[in-house]
């Protein structure tokens, strides 16, 4: 019977230890990725069915940082753009909402499980949009004390759009700074027009035309 085991045992004792040496190596690979591993991530925030014209009248809108667990080979292989959380915003109104944020709100590949979410509740303010028309008012600097100058924009006034609130407190959209520093007469310059709030956008941004008209004190008025 000794015979036979040790003769069984020894058959062929290069493939089977071979063959072990094999199995081994691919464990050592393989069972580091089945262990759990976790990692926090900065991830968006998306609001879906957002009601047409409502603003989000907040100005600062935090990103969630977002803990997830799973299988390290997963968690090594994540990709940022792969989780983001989601608000449901149908049906709200103008004012003041604190809404929940867990890990039901969460979206995520299959083989991973959220932990924790921060912030746990989002507080946002929220405003009917408006849309207006306003003045531009050029921003010309360089002119020296004793000259006078008039600036002329092409077109004079913008169409602005925003929360309610934000857009009726905007007298006139303003200009990048136009240095008009040694100009003999007259000089057209290509410019942008902006507001100052940022929550408030001007519709169909595109270059404007500033015409500066420069005259020394004494000289004709400037038309």
């Amino acid at each position: 019977m000794i015979a036979f085991i040790q003769h069984y045992a020894m058959h062929n004792f290069g493939l089977k230890l071979m063959s072990l040496l094999l199995a081994a190596g691919l464990w050592v690979l393989i069972s580091p990725d089945e262990q759990p591993a976790e990692v926090a991530i900065r991830a968006p925030i998306v609001f879906q069915h957002v009601p047409s014209q409502l603003e989000i009248s907040s100005e600062v809108i935090p990103e969630a940082q977002i803990r997830v667990r799973g299988p390290e080979r997963a968690i090594r292989q994540l990709q940022a753009n792969e989780i983001h959380a989601e608000i449901e915003l149908a049906g709200v109104k103008p004012g003041d909402r604190t809404f929940d944020l867990t890990s039901q709100q969460v979206k995520h590949p299959r083989e991973i499980t959220v932990v924790q979410v921060v912030p746990s509740q989002l507080h946002l303010a929220f405003d009917t949009r408006m849309t207006r028309e306003v003045e531009i008012h050029p921003q010309v600097i360089g002119i020296p004390d004793n000259e006078q100058f008039q600036a002329v924009a092409d077109p004079q006034r913008v169409i602005i759009t925003g929360p309610l609130h934000h857009v009726e407190t905007i007298d006139a959209a303003t200009t990048d700074p136009i240095d008009a520093a040694g100009i003999n007469g007259s000089a057209v310059f290509n410019t942008n027009v902006y507001v100052s709030d940022p929550l408030v956008q001007v519709v169909q941004t595109t270059s404007i035309r500033v015409t500066v008209a420069v005259k020394k004190a004494g000289d004709s008025p400037v038309h």
